[in-house]
């Protein structure tokens, strides 16, 4: 069989970490693990110390400032000594035979995910199994996980694939695909970091470039969900309680994916991305009357222009209000309305009528110019307007741009 890098990014996930390291040595194969010990005070460290492991790589930030999955990661993946490559979290649990079912899918151009059994801490999904085999470390049962995984399906249980199928279509966390695949569009972009969202806006590239995501109902992992950051109990929070640092960076990094990509997060019910075209949009926005309006709408746009009143103040508190929470620099997007407007589409708003239903539209924009885009031709020799709402829009150009961020920036 073929080796396996699994990289595990952990802070303060020791007694997690622990579990995940047992369940791969559990293995018939002895593939190399990868553990990046990002700033950790619980212990890690030492105990990594203690193992007298060779096919163990270390990398170790001593902090005291943390990196995040996002650098983590990236570094490990560089300093895998194996071709194939597996996006391991610490409080993840291999279950018997993973590593089998995962390869026999495996090929270039090919991400395979395994499934995740996970206690109900989040809502079940159709994606993964809901099974609680213990929330927390000390209430684990491994062999009961191993005996329901590997027992046969009768009247006291056993795993069943839930949808009948032994692979379907969908991306998520543990992945594995070949390293050279994972080089080529750049790894995780560091817009993202440290974390949050950080996969998603990976997956969608993954998918622009043409690789192919399987999903492996016979490869499973007991997933204890989230204790990275949100769910961390050294970052603030518990199981099934958001920590502070959690709800700060997924705040953060769900409007810079909007700024990328013009729409946030979709995928199927399978968790196979749907990644909508990315136009170039301009806001053109009167009677502003509060920084709130410019606030919701600047990342939904490429640019957005202003008028009212005190121009010039209200663009610079935005801006200093918002340029510590982005990477884009928000003197190019958000600017005076007697701008000139080169965006190919043009949306005309009026703050004084701006409602609820409007914002809706808004963030269906791409689906709404993809759907009309149909009925047109590609390249305009006239500009074509149409109102929907309170809002005006005049399209330039349908030209799309979401190739361009297959990419890290």
């Amino acid at each position: 069989m073929e080796k396996i890098t699994f990289v595990i990014p952990s802070r303060n996930n020791l007694e997690f970490l622990q579990l995940a390291y047992k369940s791969i040595r559990n293995l018939q194969t002895k593939h190399e693990i990868l553990v990046l010990n990002d700033a950790s005070t619980d212990g890690t460290q030492e105990w990594i110390n203690s193992l007298g492991d060779d096919d163990l790589i270390v990398h170790h930030n001593p902090g005291p400032e943390r990196i995040g999955i996002v650098g983590m990661f990236d570094k490990g993946i560089e300093m895998a000594r194996t071709d194939i490559i597996m996006a391991f979290h610490a409080d993840m649990v291999a279950a018997p035979n993973l590593d089998k079912h995962i390869l026999k899918h495996l090929k270039r151009g090919t991400v395979v995910s395994a499934t995740r059994v996970e206690p109900p801490l989040h809502p079940d999904g159709p994606e993964k199994m809901l099974m609680d085999f213990g929330i927390e470390v000390e209430d684990f049962d491994y062999n009961k996980f191993c005996n329901w995984v590997e027992g046969p399906v009768d009247s006291t249980g056993g795993y069943q694939p839930k949808h009948g199928k032994l692979v379907t279509e969908g991306i998520f966390a543990p992945w594995c695909m070949y390293k050279e695949d994972f080089l080529a569009v750049g790894g995780h972009d560091p817009l993202f970091a440290p974390q949050s969202k950080e996969d998603s806006d990976l997956f969608n590239r993954f998918v622009l470039n043409g690789y192919k995501v399987l999903q492996t109902w016979e490869g499973l992992v007991y997933h204890f969900t989230s204790r990275g950051s949100r769910f961390n109990k050294h970052a603030g929070g518990a199981a099934g309680q958001n920590s502070n640092e959690w709800i700060k960076t997924t705040t953060k990094n769900g409007r810079e994916f909007i700024r990328k990509w013009g729409h946030f997060i979709k995928h199927d019910p399978l968790m196979k991305p749907i990644i909508l075209p990315k136009y170039d949009i301009g806001f053109i926005v009167k009677n502003v009357r509060d920084l709130q309006l410019i606030e919701a709408l600047e990342p939904w746009c490429s640019t957005i222009y202003v008028d009212e009143g005190n121009v010039s103040t209200m663009i610079k508190n935005y801006i200093n209000l918002e340029q510590p929470n982005t990477s884009f620099d928000l003197n190019e997007r958000v600017k005076p309305f007697d701008n000139e407007k080169n965006n190919e589409i043009l949306v005309a708003i009026d703050g004084s009528k701006f409602t609820q239903q409007d914002f809706q539209i808004i963030q269906q924009l791409p689906e709404i110019l993809a759907n009309d885009g149909q009925l047109y031709e590609d390249v305009f020799i006239e500009p074509t307007y149409f109102t929907i709402e309170n809002l005006q829009v005049t399209i330039i150009n349908l030209n799309t741009y979401e190739k361009d961020l297959i990419c890290a920036s």
